[in-house]
């Protein structure tokens, strides 16, 4: 694997992943990742069975090896439906056709890191979901300590919806995990801390305004009445309002 000083003028290109990719595809998995994946997986990944992906390669690099990955992105289209996601995500629960597209694995070799790459692969995913008019939303998730990936995730606009204890188990233990999601086609979280927070100022400035309505005419009827009385009446509370606004709990976690 070329060292960092190494490079020199890199012209990235982007391209799908195919067969001829597979060797490089494992081993640079292995390298990055504490999980190993399965032969079926990559097998899957390069035929681009059920998985759409996309390979990093610099047109500048020497050695015959300017077709040879440096960086990937893989994913899978999931219905929203049957994901562990629908509970999180607003979407018309009578339409069977509604997707997701949830990001399997990303890396780039060390070389070529703090180069953008990574950014543009997770950018032609949220590209290509966008343009599915079935789906919904990009997510993924990231193990509880990769703060670097993290903070990735949250620059490139992704919104950290959940943390899941105990998600992964890796050489005999467990990690917790974080969900990221990013909303396309018009999805969104069924509530966010915004949304409620904006609905109640609304209900309670317009409640103050039924209420100075209220007075200001109960006001005018006391001045325009009372010189006409020549016996002392006692005064009438107006009657309460027939109707009751109940504000019932929506029974998600809003994040």
């Amino acid at each position: 694997m070329l060292k960092p000083k190494a490079i020199d003028c890199p012209s990235i290109c982007y391209r799908p992943i195919k067969p001829s990719d597979r060797e490089v595809l494992e081993q640079i998995h292995g390298n990055l990742f504490p999980i190993r994946y399965e032969s079926e997986f990559f097998h899957n990944v390069v035929n681009g069975r059920e998985i759409v992906s996309w390979a990093a390669v610099d047109r500048n690099r020497p050695d015959g090896r300017s077709d040879e990955l440096i960086g990937f992105v893989t994913a899978r289209i999931v219905l929203a439906k049957d994901s562990e996601i629908c509970d999180l995500l607003q979407h018309n629960s009578s339409s069977t056709d509604q997707t997701l597209v949830y990001i399997l694995t990303l890396g780039v070799v060390e070389a070529y890191r703090n180069l953008g790459i990574a950014s543009s692969l997770v950018r032609k995913v949220v590209k290509y979901a966008s343009g599915m008019p079935t789906c919904r939303a990009v997510y993924l998730h990231v193990i509880s300590y990769n703060s670097t990936a993290i903070n990735f995730y949250t620059k490139m606009s992704f919104k950290c919806l959940q943390r899941l204890p105990s998600f992964y188990f890796i050489n005999g233990r467990r990690y917790d995990s974080y969900l990221f999601v990013y909303y396309v086609n018009g999805g969104r979280s069924p509530c966010s801390l915004l949304e409620i927070v904006s609905f109640m100022v609304s209900y309670i400035r317009d409640g103050i305004k039924c209420v100075s309505s209220r007075l200001r005419k109960n006001e005018k009827r006391k001045v325009s009445k009372w010189p006409k009385c020549k016996e002392s009446h006692s005064l009438i509370s107006m009657a309460p309002s027939k109707g009751n606004v109940a504000v019932e709990s929506s029974g998600y976690e809003c994040v």
